[in-house]
């Protein structure tokens, strides 16, 4: 929850979160015939004696950017077998935590006057989306819609991006991204004060610079290599239409700010593997960006 206790602790009115919501995978927890917990994690055999070493050790792999599963040794056999059963739990886990957690942030949320918007990333599945749009009073699905932030700024959101090596759920053509793009754009009154939402940074920005991989998903050269990765699209309507600010991710290593024109283009990166929460505390008034500062706890 430390994003949503960012609000507090940074003395914003508006938190916004671009995508990445699920997690990749699981790690199993296998109970034993006598009670005991075994795992492996990060290379290292655990056994786990007790609920509360159980629960510690849940939590520990939790902020690694997992999720944590509890399984049998029957059930591990058919998981080892079948990767429909594998990415069924994988997809049942990512509801539940997604679930549970905007509800404690729409709770810890109330009387604040913070509100959190949010999209998906291009990876995350859109099953998720039946959860994003429920009627929550203090977290909102931003997806594909004009929000009006305060009295001068509106906010367009996507977390479509262009085709990747892994054919994400939310992966589309440029031109598909493009029309997504314009017939937002449409709909904002004054776009020299709008703020683009975009999960996927532009391309050759150095926001979305990411190492170089072959065709079986290996980085070539070490991963020394860094080609750019970002959208085209993107970048041709930040060219275009010239907004205020663009907040993007997608490329965890590329943290970085550019401009495009007058537009400041922001990636904070991202170190959700280390349990570590990167973001970008931005002041904002009728002027324009005021200021920023890369934040990290």
């Amino acid at each position: 929850m430390k994003f949503v206790n960012a609000g507090k602790f940074y003395n914003a009115n508006i938190l916004i979160l671009g995508g990445d919501l699920t997690a990749k995978g699981f790690v199993t927890l296998i109970e034993q015939p006598n009670g005991k917990f075994e795992t492996v994690f990060r290379g290292k055999e655990l056994t786990l004696q007790s609920e509360e070493e159980l629960e510690r050790v849940e939590k520990m792999i939790r902020a690694a950017g997992f999720y944590t599963y509890r399984t049998t040794p029957q059930e591990i056999e058919e998981l080892s077998q079948s990767d429909a059963k594998r990415e069924e739990v994988t997809l049942r886990l990512a509801m539940e935590s997604l679930e549970r957690w905007i509800q404690i942030a729409d709770e810890r949320l109330e009387g604040t006057n913070i509100k959190l918007y949010l999209t998906a990333g291009n990876d995350d599945p859109f099953e998720i989306d039946s959860i994003l749009r429920r009627n929550w009073r203090n977290v909102i699905d931003a997806e594909g819609k004009v929000v009006r932030l305060d009295g001068d700024h509106e906010m367009i959101s996507t977390g479509y991006g262009n085709i990747t090596p892994w054919k994400c759920p939310r992966d589309v053509s440029e031109e598909k991204l493009s029309e997504k793009i314009d017939m937002m754009i449409s709909q904002v009154e004054d776009v020299t004060k709008c703020i683009f939402n975009f999960h996927v940074p532009p391309y050759d920005s150095r926001l979305d610079d990411a190492p170089e991989i072959d065709e079986e998903f290996k980085m070539k050269y070490s991963g020394a290599k860094l080609v750019p990765v970002g959208s085209r699209a993107v970048r041709a309507a930040i060219e275009r239409y010239q907004p205020l600010l663009a907040l993007h991710g997608h490329i965890h290593e590329s943290k970085g700010s550019c401009n495009i024109g007058r537009t400041l283009c922001l990636n904070p990166g991202s170190a959700y593997t280390e349990g570590v929460l990167q973001g970008v505390l931005i002041d904002l008034d009728k002027k324009g960006v005021k200021g920023f500062v890369p934040t990290s706890g």
